[in-house]
Protein backbone atom coordinates (compact mmCIF):
# COMPACT_ATOMS: atom_id res chain seq x y z
CA UNK A 1 0.00 0.00 0.00
CA UNK A 2 1.33 3.44 -0.98
CA UNK A 3 2.24 5.74 1.91
CA UNK A 4 0.69 9.23 1.87
CA UNK A 5 3.00 12.08 0.91
CA UNK A 6 1.27 14.38 3.41
CA UNK A 7 -0.53 13.35 6.60
CA UNK A 8 -2.49 15.81 8.74
CA UNK A 9 -3.42 14.14 12.04
CA UNK A 10 -5.77 15.99 14.40
CA UNK A 11 -4.40 19.46 13.67
CA UNK A 12 -5.93 22.29 15.70
CA UNK A 13 -5.32 26.04 15.70
CA UNK A 14 -6.69 28.77 17.97
CA UNK A 15 -6.58 32.53 17.71
CA UNK A 16 -7.40 33.64 21.24
CA UNK A 17 -10.82 32.21 21.99
CA UNK A 18 -11.56 31.41 18.34
CA UNK A 19 -11.03 27.80 17.23
CA UNK A 20 -9.99 28.10 13.58
CA UNK A 21 -9.16 24.39 13.12
CA UNK A 22 -10.69 21.63 15.22
CA UNK A 23 -8.68 18.40 15.05
CA UNK A 24 -8.56 18.27 11.25
CA UNK A 25 -7.34 14.97 9.80
CA UNK A 26 -6.65 14.29 6.13
CA UNK A 27 -4.00 12.84 3.83
CA UNK A 28 -2.68 13.51 0.33
CA UNK A 29 -1.20 10.72 -1.80
CA UNK A 30 1.92 11.03 -3.99
CA UNK A 31 1.05 12.48 -7.39
CA UNK A 32 -2.53 13.27 -6.37
CA UNK A 33 -4.58 16.23 -7.59
CA UNK A 34 -6.25 17.21 -4.32
CA UNK A 35 -8.89 19.90 -3.82
CA UNK A 36 -9.45 21.79 -0.57
CA UNK A 37 -12.62 23.86 -0.53
CA UNK A 38 -15.01 25.54 1.89
CA UNK A 39 -16.87 28.81 2.41
CA UNK A 40 -15.05 31.94 3.58
CA UNK A 41 -13.84 31.49 7.15
CA UNK A 42 -13.88 27.70 6.94
CA UNK A 43 -10.21 27.31 7.91
CA UNK A 44 -8.64 26.58 4.50
CA UNK A 45 -5.98 29.28 4.69
CA UNK A 46 -5.21 28.51 8.33
CA UNK A 47 -4.68 24.84 7.47
CA UNK A 48 -2.42 25.71 4.53
CA UNK A 49 -0.45 28.08 6.76
CA UNK A 50 0.04 25.24 9.25
CA UNK A 51 1.18 22.88 6.47
CA UNK A 52 3.62 25.38 4.97
CA UNK A 53 4.94 26.51 8.36
CA UNK A 54 3.66 30.08 8.25
CA UNK A 55 1.69 29.31 11.42
CA UNK A 56 2.47 26.80 14.18
CA UNK A 57 -0.21 24.22 14.88
CA UNK A 58 -1.52 24.21 18.46
CA UNK A 59 -2.22 20.48 18.40
CA UNK A 60 -1.86 17.42 16.22
CA UNK A 61 0.87 16.20 13.87
CA UNK A 62 1.97 16.95 10.32
CA UNK A 63 4.01 14.32 8.49
CA UNK A 64 5.55 14.93 5.07
CA UNK A 65 7.28 12.28 2.98
CA UNK A 66 7.58 10.03 6.02
CA UNK A 67 9.05 12.72 8.31
CA UNK A 68 7.27 14.63 11.06
CA UNK A 69 7.53 18.34 10.30
CA UNK A 70 5.12 19.74 12.92
CA UNK A 71 7.79 21.87 14.57
CA UNK A 72 9.91 22.74 11.53
CA UNK A 73 10.16 26.38 10.34
CA UNK A 74 8.84 27.32 6.91
CA UNK A 75 12.22 27.52 5.16
CA UNK A 76 13.07 23.95 6.25
CA UNK A 77 9.76 22.70 4.85
CA UNK A 78 10.50 24.43 1.55
CA UNK A 79 13.78 22.58 1.28
CA UNK A 80 11.97 19.31 1.96
CA UNK A 81 9.69 20.03 -1.02
CA UNK A 82 6.59 21.90 0.24
CA UNK A 83 6.06 24.98 -1.91
CA UNK A 84 3.15 27.41 -1.98
CA UNK A 85 1.98 29.86 -4.62
CA UNK A 86 -0.04 32.87 -3.49
CA UNK A 87 -3.19 34.53 -4.82
CA UNK A 88 -1.49 37.93 -4.89
CA UNK A 89 1.92 37.53 -6.57
CA UNK A 90 4.76 39.38 -4.88
CA UNK A 91 7.79 39.01 -7.16
CA UNK A 92 10.99 40.98 -6.69
CA UNK A 93 10.04 44.10 -8.66
CA UNK A 94 13.62 45.26 -9.24
CA UNK A 95 14.59 41.93 -10.86
CA UNK A 96 13.72 40.49 -14.24
CA UNK A 97 11.35 37.56 -14.65
CA UNK A 98 14.36 35.28 -15.17
CA UNK A 99 16.14 36.56 -12.07
CA UNK A 100 12.98 35.99 -10.01
CA UNK A 101 13.33 32.28 -10.75
CA UNK A 102 17.06 32.11 -10.12
CA UNK A 103 16.61 33.05 -6.44
CA UNK A 104 14.52 29.97 -5.46
CA UNK A 105 16.59 27.75 -7.76
CA UNK A 106 19.79 28.72 -5.96
CA UNK A 107 18.24 28.64 -2.47
CA UNK A 108 15.75 25.78 -2.36
CA UNK A 109 17.20 23.58 -5.09
CA UNK A 110 20.86 24.32 -4.23
CA UNK A 111 21.74 25.05 -7.86
CA UNK A 112 24.81 27.00 -9.02
CA UNK A 113 24.13 30.32 -10.73
CA UNK A 114 25.08 29.04 -14.20
CA UNK A 115 22.85 25.97 -13.83
CA UNK A 116 20.05 28.06 -12.33
CA UNK A 117 20.00 30.36 -15.37
CA UNK A 118 19.47 27.48 -17.81
CA UNK A 119 16.90 25.78 -15.60
CA UNK A 120 15.01 29.05 -15.11
CA UNK A 121 14.65 29.39 -18.87
CA UNK A 122 13.41 25.80 -19.09
CA UNK A 123 10.71 26.55 -16.50
CA UNK A 124 9.70 29.73 -18.33
CA UNK A 125 9.36 27.78 -21.58
CA UNK A 126 7.22 25.15 -19.84
CA UNK A 127 4.92 27.79 -18.44
CA UNK A 128 4.78 30.01 -21.54
CA UNK A 129 6.77 33.01 -20.31
CA UNK A 130 10.05 32.57 -22.17
CA UNK A 131 9.48 35.72 -24.24
CA UNK A 132 9.15 37.76 -21.04
CA UNK A 133 12.36 36.49 -19.43
CA UNK A 134 14.17 39.83 -19.47
CA UNK A 135 11.22 42.03 -18.54
CA UNK A 136 10.53 43.24 -15.03
CA UNK A 137 7.27 42.09 -13.42
CA UNK A 138 5.70 45.53 -13.86
CA UNK A 139 5.57 44.81 -17.60
CA UNK A 140 3.44 41.67 -17.20
CA UNK A 141 -0.32 41.26 -17.53
CA UNK A 142 -2.40 39.80 -14.69
CA UNK A 143 -2.41 36.30 -16.19
CA UNK A 144 1.35 36.52 -16.80
CA UNK A 145 1.86 37.53 -13.17
CA UNK A 146 -0.04 34.40 -12.08
CA UNK A 147 2.14 32.32 -14.38
CA UNK A 148 5.25 33.92 -12.89
CA UNK A 149 4.01 33.02 -9.40
CA UNK A 150 3.62 29.38 -10.48
CA UNK A 151 7.03 29.49 -12.17
CA UNK A 152 8.65 30.79 -8.98
CA UNK A 153 7.02 27.96 -7.05
CA UNK A 154 8.29 25.47 -9.64
CA UNK A 155 11.81 26.83 -9.31
CA UNK A 156 11.89 25.59 -5.71
CA UNK A 157 11.62 22.02 -7.07
CA UNK A 158 8.50 21.02 -5.09
CA UNK A 159 7.29 17.55 -4.30
CA UNK A 160 4.06 19.19 -3.10
CA UNK A 161 2.74 22.39 -4.70
CA UNK A 162 -0.01 24.25 -2.82
CA UNK A 163 -1.87 26.38 -5.36
CA UNK A 164 -3.68 29.03 -3.31
CA UNK A 165 -6.40 30.82 -5.33
CA UNK A 166 -4.21 30.91 -8.45
CA UNK A 167 -7.24 31.67 -10.66
CA UNK A 168 -9.05 34.34 -8.63
CA UNK A 169 -10.20 37.23 -10.79
CA UNK A 170 -9.24 35.62 -14.10
CA UNK A 171 -11.45 35.24 -17.15
CA UNK A 172 -12.83 31.83 -18.15
CA UNK A 173 -10.16 31.44 -20.85
CA UNK A 174 -7.41 32.46 -18.42
CA UNK A 175 -8.70 29.94 -15.85
CA UNK A 176 -8.39 27.23 -18.51
CA UNK A 177 -4.83 28.42 -19.23
CA UNK A 178 -3.78 28.08 -15.58
CA UNK A 179 -5.56 24.72 -15.31
CA UNK A 180 -3.59 23.43 -18.30
CA UNK A 181 -0.34 24.45 -16.60
CA UNK A 182 -1.32 22.72 -13.35
CA UNK A 183 -2.24 19.54 -15.23
CA UNK A 184 1.18 19.59 -16.95
CA UNK A 185 2.98 20.07 -13.65
CA UNK A 186 1.05 17.17 -12.14
CA UNK A 187 1.97 14.98 -15.13
CA UNK A 188 5.62 15.66 -14.22
CA UNK A 189 4.99 13.96 -10.87
CA UNK A 190 4.25 16.97 -8.68
CA UNK A 191 1.52 16.48 -6.09
CA UNK A 192 -0.85 19.46 -6.08
CA UNK A 193 -3.26 20.79 -3.47
CA UNK A 194 -5.66 23.27 -5.05
CA UNK A 195 -7.46 25.82 -2.86
CA UNK A 196 -9.98 27.56 -5.07
CA UNK A 197 -13.38 29.28 -5.03
CA UNK A 198 -13.96 28.70 -8.75
CA UNK A 199 -15.91 25.48 -8.51
CA UNK A 200 -15.68 24.67 -12.23
CA UNK A 201 -11.91 24.66 -11.93
CA UNK A 202 -11.57 22.67 -8.71
CA UNK A 203 -14.14 20.07 -9.78
CA UNK A 204 -12.40 19.56 -13.12
CA UNK A 205 -8.91 19.39 -11.66
CA UNK A 206 -9.30 17.39 -8.45
CA UNK A 207 -9.30 13.63 -8.13
CA UNK A 208 -10.42 13.94 -4.50
CA UNK A 209 -11.80 16.86 -2.50
CA UNK A 210 -11.96 17.66 1.21
CA UNK A 211 -14.48 20.27 2.38
CA UNK A 212 -13.93 22.35 5.50
CA UNK A 213 -16.57 24.34 7.36
CA UNK A 214 -16.06 26.26 10.60
CA UNK A 215 -12.66 24.61 11.09
CA UNK A 216 -13.88 21.04 10.68
CA UNK A 217 -13.79 18.50 7.84
CA UNK A 218 -17.40 17.93 6.77
CA UNK A 219 -16.96 15.93 3.56
CA UNK A 220 -14.40 14.01 1.50
CA UNK A 221 -14.66 12.23 -1.83
CA UNK A 222 -14.46 12.52 -5.60
CA UNK A 223 -15.96 15.65 -7.21
CA UNK A 224 -19.14 13.88 -8.35
CA UNK A 225 -19.94 12.92 -4.75
CA UNK A 226 -19.03 16.29 -3.28
CA UNK A 227 -21.45 18.21 -5.53
CA UNK A 228 -24.32 15.98 -4.33
CA UNK A 229 -23.43 16.10 -0.63
CA UNK A 230 -26.18 17.84 1.40
CA UNK A 231 -23.70 18.92 4.11
CA UNK A 232 -21.61 20.72 1.49
CA UNK A 233 -24.71 22.39 0.05
CA UNK A 234 -25.71 23.61 3.53
CA UNK A 235 -22.19 24.91 4.22
CA UNK A 236 -22.20 27.02 1.05
CA UNK A 237 -25.86 28.00 0.81
CA UNK A 238 -27.21 27.73 4.36
CA UNK A 239 -30.31 25.84 5.46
Amino acid sequence: MTTPLLEIDGVSKRFGGFLALNRVTLHVMPGERFGLIGPNGSGKTTLINCISGSLPADGGRIVFDGREITGLPAHRRTRLGIVRSFQIPKPFSSMTVLQNLEIPLEYAAHERADVADADAMEILRAIGLQSKAHLRPAGLTQIEMRKLELARAMAARPKLLISDEAMAGLSSAEVDDILAILFRLNERGITIIMIEHIMRAVMRFSERIVVLDAGERIAEGPPEEIVRNPDVERAYLGE
